[in-house]
């Protein structure tokens, strides 16, 4: 268990990043060879690393935090809880008298039970839910049901949607619909949530941008926008806090997508002569999730009525002189079920997800 959790000296970014992905404790340590502790590292110094201009080939060693909160071997419990409780720490490295690390104690070993939900920062800010599609890339599902209602577990997907969203306080929910619009509304009748939703009547398919139009006098400040086949596990509160100190007028939250390809590949100069050869080369992007976050004076650049997505609108605020900005998640903060085989993993990644969260 232990050696799950530390990286050597020396390790890339990227390799970090996909090691974070595959412990459910989003922390590693930074070690050297003889395991001394060097610092620690999680998803949230990645992100400000790459908000910063970072490389993803960077060193770990320039991002992890190198002041990080530990515990000796002749630790006090009572200390450690103190610890953990005043700075919201999940998890601390316990050294030996050569500061070599020999043991981590966990939140749930410390106090019993998983950390509180109070720790997760509250947001009151609206969210808008692009409904209205048809969802063709589902069919036949969506012959009978909106994308929205699609299944996920125990629940639908736009439930899921809502509930990332209501877990960070978030209240007032905006659903522009469409396709099967009755079906969706029937649906959230009979649900007969705590939250308020409010339902935007698109007379015509207007795209994942076009019925913001309809809200320009309804929204004032920050809101959400979302795609209704994304869910996004992220910290909202720290996003908005992103967004508005960068004074960005849109932010997207994208994930760190890292590609390998298995082959050579041959790069050529003109006339066909070969350069040199690649091997199995590997490439890192910044995928667009589908969430956002808006300032709500940009809704005056959506025309009315009118066939606009949120990618028109992006190129809108650039070309009127504004900042559009990207809030980095990883690969596994998000399902996207907009497509069989995402959908498919989505299903695998919650029910793995699910079973982690039992033991």
């Amino acid at each position: 268990m232990l050696d799950q959790l530390l990286i050597r000296r020396g390790a890339r970014v990227k390799d970090a990043l996909r090691q974070l992905q595959e412990t459910e404790h989003k922390a590693l340590f930074l070690v050297n060879d003889d395991r001394t502790l060097i610092g620690t590292l999680n998803d949230g110094d990645i992100r400000r690393w790459i908000l910063s201009d970072g490389d993803l080939d960077g060193l770990v060693d320039d991002v992890c935090n190198t002041r990080p909160h530990v515990a000796r071997e002749n630790y006090q419990i009572e200390d450690i809880r103190n610890v953990m409780l005043n700075n919201q720490i999940g998890c601390i490295p316990v050294l030996d008298v050569a500061d070599q690390i020999i043991d981590v104690l966990f939140w749930e070993s410390v106090f019993g039970d998983a950390p509180p939900k109070a720790a997760i920062s509250r947001v009151d800010v609206p969210v808008v839910i692009m409904a209205g599609g048809q969802g063709t890339r589902l069919a036949p599902f969506t012959s009978v049901l909106p994308k929205p209602l699609i299944p996920l577990g125990d629940k639908t997907v736009i439930e899921l949607i809502v509930d990332s969203f209501t877990e960070h306080g978030v209240s007032e929910f905006y659903l522009s619909i469409n396709y099967k619009s009755k079906i969706i509304k029937s649906y959230f009748d009979e649900l007969n949530p705590q939250y308020e939703v409010a339902f935007v009547y698109e007379d015509k398919p207007l795209g994942t941008a076009g019925s913001l139009s309809k809200l320009k006098d309804k929204i004032t400040g920050n809101f959400f926008v979302t795609n209704c086949d994304v869910i996004a596990r992220t910290d909202y509160a720290e996003l908005l806090e992103v967004h508005d100190n960068a004074k960005n007028d849109i932010t997207i939250v994208a994930s760190l997508k890292n590609y390998r390809i298995p082959y050579g590949i041959c790069e050529i100069s003109n006339g066909g002569e070969l350069k040199e050869i690649r091997e199995k080369p590997e490439y890192n992007f910044l995928v667009n999730t589908g969430v956002y976050a808006v300032r709500s004076h940009v809704i005056d650049l959506v025309p009315d009525n009118s066939f606009f997505h949120l990618t028109d609108l992006i190129e809108a605020v650039k070309a009127s002189g504004g900042k559009v900005g990207v809030y980095p998640i990883s690969d596994h903060a998000w399902l996207d079920t907009g497509e069989w085989g995402e959908y498919r993993s989505a299903v695998a990644q919650l029910t793995a997800d699910r079973r982690r969260s039992r033991r």
